[in-house]
């Protein structure tokens, strides 16, 4: 996403609502204003045409498009006599009708609203890809503590390349120097614990690796700051083996300090797993292969 259109997308989530509940929804009546809808009865027409497209889909109209019903104040200026003698200015309420749209009702919104309109088009790329991620969300959120392990262990070994990619370019050259770099993060992120301090803790073989051994939560957390690191280093172009190991322990110590200011358990004190992600895979490929079936050839 580029930061041009980061901005731009910035008026969808600026109109968002969080209920008390933590589920977001977006006002029909502020959604109108955004896309550019001057007269609430033409947008009525285009979510007529979005409800459609939900009933069709064989989604519930009113799981995605509840309707509320709103009283406004309707400004009533006194007449000039009265102004004169200084009587205050009546303001009388009026009901109107609203929906609370879901993300995925935004998105049939916006693929049937006029395609003319520039910012329809940002609404469509905004909604679709916002949708796009609360189904990989909602698929991660349906997996085994296993297979939650083997998706973000995958993440992470691309994001790690990526690291040592932008730690390369930032001046981290020597084998010493990324190590060091290395460490650096894993300490922010552990309260000051080492590397090797980490792997003792957790108890395991020379062989294994920390990230092998790590539950879902622990995984997640270490893949924020390998992503933000590597983001950080390249936004901010910095430079040189120490800025960049201060970098990746500052980014570490920030991860570490969001988790403790929503209550989370600190990452050294989560449970180590059983199984390894070596172990998880070599079961899975077991399991793969032993579902085929060979092929019943006529004799």
């Amino acid at each position: 996403m580029s930061k041009l259109n980061a901005k731009e997308y910035k008026q969808f989530e600026d109109i968002k609502i969080i209920d008390t509940d933590g589920s977001e929804y977006w006002s029909a009546r502020d959604l109108a204003q955004v896309l550019d809808y001057a007269k609430w009865e033409n947008f009525l027409k285009v979510i007529d045409r979005a409800m459609l497209a939900c009933k069709n889909s064989g989604f519930s109209i009113s799981d995605h498009f509840p309707d509320v019903r709103k009283m406004v104040e309707m400004p009533s200026k006194p007449r000039k006599n009265e102004k004169e003698i200084g009587f205050p200015e009546v303001r009388k309420t009026k009901k109107i009708i609203d929906y609370e749209l879901t993300r995925y009702a935004c998105y049939l919104i916006v693929q049937n609203g006029d395609p003319r309109k520039e910012v329809i088009a940002l609404g469509q790329t905004y909604f679709a890809i916002q949708t796009h991620r609360q189904e990989v969300a909602d698929r991660f959120n349906q997996l085994d503590e296993d297979n939650k392990r083997l998706v973000v262990r995958g993440d992470i070994r691309q994001w790690n390349q990526m690291l040592a990619e932008a730690a390369h370019n930032s001046g981290v050259i020597t084998n010493e120097e990324f190590a060091e770099f290395q460490n650096s993060g894993y300490m922010g992120l552990y309260g000051g614990m080492t590397v090797d301090e980490i792997h003792s803790k957790k108890g395991l073989a020379i062989r294994d690796k920390i990230l092998d051994f790590m539950g879902s939560e622990e995984l997640i957390a270490n893949l924020f700051r390998i992503s933000q690191t590597e983001s950080k280093l390249k936004r901010e172009n910095i430079q040189g083996a120490q800025a960049s190991s201060a970098t990746h322990y500052t980014v570490g110590h920030e991860v570490r300090a969001a988790i403790e200011r929503v209550g989370g358990n600190m990452p050294e004190d989560l449970p180590v797993p059983e199984k390894g992600i070596s172990q998880i895979e070599r079961e899975q490929l077991k399991k793969l292969k032993e579902r085929k079936k060979p092929l019943m050839l006529d004799e």
